[in-house]
């Protein structure tokens, strides 16, 4: 068995090793056209040019005995020449141009046609000269037997028009154009004939369109040709705007409605078009008795006999309703709703009126026709809300809007992301209606989808959460959960793709979300993702975008521990890391923090942990941490941080002093120079700095406050747990002295007025201690709110530390208060606080003296 197998395997191996022999065979025969195609020594002669040659020589010689390639590159760099040397360019080298044209390539045409066009945008010659040098040229290839090169040098000459004087128009274009008979032209002459009639129309007043235009535009629009009709249709939009409204309506209607019912479907299309986008010019007459009539008979044959004009209909639809808006009875109002719903759900569903064995499967063209049908009617989507009222949106078109936005082709979802926007800014204070739409979308499959929603998300977000007046906040706090999910998905689909541009959008979109939901859910479900998003991804654009996002989270961050623990991963994971990618990432995020935050919350966190990056051992972190010196420089305050300019300036001597890598030395030195140069902003504000320091000062008081409404917010929640846990220790205490005091009266004798004036002074004793531990938390409740209110601005001088102690303090005296509380309230109170024990014992002694004095007298008296 073992010898078979050996041999087997022998023979393949053999097979293998005689089939790339073959194929090496093949690729050598493969190699020897690509040589022998190679140019001979005599063709590398003629390709040869004297370098001796000026610019203008060379050019006149290419044209005149080189190859067409070689005057392809002449004229292609005849913009150059012109810019360059112009009066040489036309005296010897246009007129070699004109003469290489008559017998050009395709190639060397279109590239003369674009030429053209380049030296008259960039105005290399006046307009005059132009006229008198390449107008001649473009009209002699105007009609070139092919089409595409006849396009082109028509798009030059129409924007030639644009700049001509009017005589020169006139002679030169109008004139020949008028004069020679159309039916004997070609019918690509015919086509470009209608184009220019259609621009000239803006140049010339409307008695000279009257007398010299129209009657061409009419000809041509009876032309035997059904694409010169179609053209000249398209043109007469142009026409009707430069001849005025009278003209237009006895002139332009006219024609407009006979190529309307003509045979050709192109036709019809163009003049349906034409008749939309001139609806402002007719008046409410002429959209009655004519407008009208012909857009019902369009809309009656699309599903029947002309399918071919449903897409444009579809798209025109929202600018005819409401152009139409004014003369539509109850009626017509609802008859055209009804059909723009039923475009909305076409090939969507079997259509009324069709037995089974009738129905036949959908080609592909018509599949594709229906979807792009429903694209637009989502395209038209915020239109028809005008149309039908944003109050009756959720009984008309909510339906329509759930079917758009579950449509199962992307394009159709797609537009509606897009519209999306406007949509919720039409619905206003309805805007919660389409809440789980916004969630439907976010969660899409296609990413293009949640690309086209991301663009307006901010906006979008803002509308939902505190969209109308009439928003409650039960539709607030109810939009919340569901919107959290959708944004969390959507950012691990762009994350899991390749397409990075859109999970960058969408990260720097999300910057936002502090002025939509919570800082705790920020926290908890956004801040560590964007962390983990600089740490893992492998894309720079999103690092830097999510560095960014996670930047302003911290900046809207309420709790200090909070943002205590984000600063230190930041310095621990990103400045500290092993991966010298996550320290360049560190600088990035470092910049985004001088941006967003005021000097002294940078110089109290990230000033010297940016400074130890001077030592890595990196050169590209060295060299990225010289070019963002001069910044972190820019925070400093003289005096204050006084130590911090010391440390950077042993920073910078030592680079100078130990640096060995060439590059970064050379930064270095530059950036010394540029730090000479620069001038600290001083604690006292300075004219120069002004705009600067009024900023950075907003930035550091909302800090401040930031600070203080979280020392309020601990400070109530300890309130009303002890406001709780007091009243819980008097009904305690009330319960055992109603049993004591019931004992006592048994066992006790007669001789009570001294006891009992005794437990009577006890008692408002106790009341007074109570009084007086509520007014003192109340007392320091009050002015918090009073600072707030008051929003101090606070000098420069004290910058962030005076808050931060001012902040330290507050918590001793709240901690101070718990423990005045708790100690009162219970038996040890006199050793706690003597100060306040003592004052209690006088009163309370002077109450039993007064009382011995009053006795006495009243025996006196006796």
């Amino acid at each position: 068995m073992h010898p078979i197998i050996f041999f087997s395997k022998m023979d393949f191996s053999q097979s293998n090793l005689f089939g790339y022999i073959e194929d090496l065979q093949e690729l050598t025969i493969i190699e020897r056209p690509v040589r022998r195609s190679l140019k001979t020594p005599e063709e590398i002669e003629r390709l040869t040019v004297d370098e001796e040659l000026s610019d203008i020589e060379r050019a006149v010689y290419l044209l005149s005995s080189g190859q067409d390639i070689q005057g392809t590159s002449v004229v292609a760099n005849l913009p150059v020449l012109m810019r360059q040397n112009p009066a040489e360019t036309l005296r010897r080298v246009l007129p070699k141009i004109r003469e290489v044209l008559h017998v050009a390539g395709v190639e060397m045409q279109l590239t003369a046609a674009v030429s053209f066009l380049t030296v008259l945008q960039e105005e290399s010659v006046s307009i005059h000269t132009y006229s008198h040098s390449f107008l001649h040229i473009i009209l002699q290839n105007l009609e070139h037997r092919d089409a595409g090169v006849s396009n082109a040098w028509l798009e030059t000459l129409l924007a030639v028009i644009e700049a001509l004087p009017k005589e020169t128009i006139r002679h030169e274009i109008l004139n020949p154009l008028v004069s020679k008979p159309q039916l004997s032209q070609t019918l690509q002459s015919r086509l470009v004939s209608c184009k220019i009639m259609g621009k000239l129309a803006n140049k010339f007043e409307a008695h000279i369109i009257k007398r010299e235009i129209l009657p061409l535009v009419k000809s041509l629009c009876h032309d035997v040709e059904y694409e010169v009709r179609t053209c000249m249709c398209r043109q007469l939009e142009h026409i009707a705007q430069g001849i005025g409204t009278e003209l237009t309506k006895t002139v332009v209607l006219p024609e407009l409605v006979e190529l309307a019912r003509d045979e050709g479907s192109s036709v019809r299309l163009a003049a349906f078009e034409t008749l939309v986008n001139l609806l402002d010019m007719f008046d409410a007459d002429d959209r009655s008795q004519t407008v009208l009539p012909l857009v019902k008979s369009f809309c009656e044959k699309s599903f029947k006999a002309d399918e071919s004009i449903l897409v444009s209909l579809s798209f025109h639809l929202g600018k005819l309703c409401n152009g139409l808006y004014g003369i539509f009875t109850p009626e017509q109002h609802l008859r055209f709703l009804e059909f723009y719903k039923k475009l909305s759900t076409l090939g969507l569903q079997q259509e009324n009126g069709h037995n089974d064995n009738q129905l036949q499967l959908q080609t592909l063209e018509q599949e594709k026709k229906y979807i792009s049908v429903r694209k637009n009617c989502a395209y038209n989507f915020p239109a028809m809300i005008v149309f039908v009222d944003p109050k009756n949106f959720h009984l008309e078109l909510y339906s329509i809007f759930f079917c758009l936005c579950h449509d199962p082709e992307v394009p159709v979802r797609y537009t509606m992301a897009i519209s999306f926007y406007e949509v919720a800014k039409l619905l206003n204070s309805g805007v919660y209606a389409i809440h789980k739409e916004l969630v439907t979308l976010l969660q899409d499959e296609s990413l293009e989808v949640l690309d086209a929603l991301v663009g307006h998300l901010p906006e979008i977000l803002e509308l939902m959460t505190n969209g109308g007046e009439n928003s409650g906040s039960e539709s607030k706090l109810l939009s919340i959960p569901d919107l959290i999910p959708a944004l969390t998905t959507a950012e691990q689909r762009a994350a899991t793709s390749l397409k990075w541009r859109t999970h960058e959008k969408l990260l720097q979109k999300y910057a936002c979300l502090p002025h939509i939901i919570s800082s705790d859910q920020i926290y908890y479900r956004f801040l560590h993702r964007m962390l983990t998003i600089i740490l893992t991804n492998n894309v720079l654009p999103v690092q830097k975008a999510a560095a960014r996002t996670l930047c302003v989270y911290l900046r809207y961050n309420r709790k200090q521990e909070q943002r205590h623990e984000v600063i230190q991963k930041l310095i621990e994971q990103l400045g500290q890391g092993k991966s010298y990618w996550n320290r360049l990432r560190f600088l990035d995020t470092c910049e985004f923090i001088m941006e967003l935050f005021s000097k002294s919350f940078f110089c109290k966190y990230f000033f010297l942990p940016v400074l130890e990056l001077t030592h890595d051992p990196v050169a590209n972190v060295r060299m990225k941490l010289c070019y963002l010196l001069p910044k972190v420089k820019s925070t400093l305050k003289i005096p204050t941080d006084k130590h911090l300019l010391q440390q950077l300036e042993l920073c910078i001597r030592k680079l100078l002093c130990q640096e060995k890598d060439k590059d970064v030395l050379t930064i270095v030195k530059r950036t010394v120079l540029e730090l000479d140069r620069m001038e600290i902003s001083v604690d006292v504000f300075q004219k120069r700095f002004y705009e600067n320091d009024l900023l950075d000062q907003e930035k550091e008081r909302q800090e401040h406050l930031l600070l203080e409404m979280e020392q309020l917010e601990k400070e109530k929640q300890q309130n009303e747990g002890r406001s709780t846990n007091v009243n819980d220790k008097i009904f305690e205490k009330k319960r055992r002295d109603s049993k004591t005091s019931s004992v006592l009266a048994k066992s006790i004798t007669h001789s009570v007025p001294v006891s009992s004036s005794g437990t009577s002074a006890g008692k408002e004793d106790k009341k007074s201690k109570l009084v007086r531990s509520q007014s003192f938390s109340t007392q320091a409740l009050h002015p918090k709110y009073s600072n707030i209110d008051k929003c101090p601005n606070k000098s420069s001088a004290t910058g962030y530390t005076s808050s931060v102690s001012g902040m330290g303090k507050g918590c001793m005296l709240s901690f101070s208060d718990d423990s005045f509380r708790t100690h009162s309230t219970g038996n040890s109170g006199n050793a706690a606080f003597p100060s306040s024990s003592s004052r209690n014992l006088f009163n309370s002694a002077d109450q039993k003296s007064n009382g011995n004095k009053e006795t006495q007298s009243r025996k006196m008296s006796m």
